[in-house]
């Protein structure tokens, strides 16, 4: 088993976070990660970017080459698209189409969702919309780590006990608005695969 995953979008959207509940998530397997370090201004607003690898055996570089990712998880539509070519043929983009416009020159949407329409296989939705429906649009990123849950090689419950470990010392009620969150960008993916 191996997954390489680039992490994307902007500053302060959660990405360590996604990050830190999957590492959590693939201890609890007995399995091997490596996480590069966040790339790019980690900063509220600044474009970030991170490797995550995960594997059954030894991993020997925390970089995943170019054509190397199962997939890319990202927070931001436009930072899916900056990323795309570390994408494998057969790997699968999962991410919101709810812009962070921060840069004065950002493309429009319609571009932006033609090029991801162009991918064989993407699960593309407002992740903010839908954490709003289901707990708080502050879960959007948990939204987007269920609805990448089916394309990464680790148990459901693995990922959730990960959310509890992450969130625990926030209090009972921040978890279970996470867990929500989580549980219902799963059932939006589930059928994508």
């Amino acid at each position: 088993m191996k997954t390489d995953i680039v992490l994307a979008g902007v500053g302060g959207q959660g990405i360590l976070s996604i990050a830190t509940i999957l590492g959590a998530a693939a201890l609890k397997e007995n399995l091997y990660i490596k996480q590069a370090e966040v790339h790019g201004m980690s900063q509220r607003g600044g474009d970030v970017q991170s490797n995550l690898r995960i594997s059954s055996s030894p991993i020997a570089s925390d970089l995943i080459p170019l054509g190397g990712a199962d997939l890319i998880v990202s927070l931001e539509p436009m930072e899916a698209l900056r990323y795309v070519e570390y994408l494998k043929p057969e790997g699968w983009i999962v991410t919101s189409t709810a812009p962070f416009v921060n840069i004065p020159n950002y493309p429009e949407m319609s571009a932006i969702e033609a090029e991801l329409g162009a991918w064989p296989h993407t699960v593309a939705f407002d992740m903010e919309e839908m954490a709003k429906e289901v707990a708080t649009q502050r879960s959007s990123n948990m939204v987007l780590l269920g609805a990448a849950a089916p394309f990464i090689d680790i148990e459901v419950e693995k990922i959730e006990d990960g959310i509890r470990t992450v969130f625990g010392a926030k209090g009972e009620k921040i978890v279970e608005s996470n867990l929500k969150a989580f549980r219902a960008g799963l059932a939006f993916a589930q059928n994508k695969k």
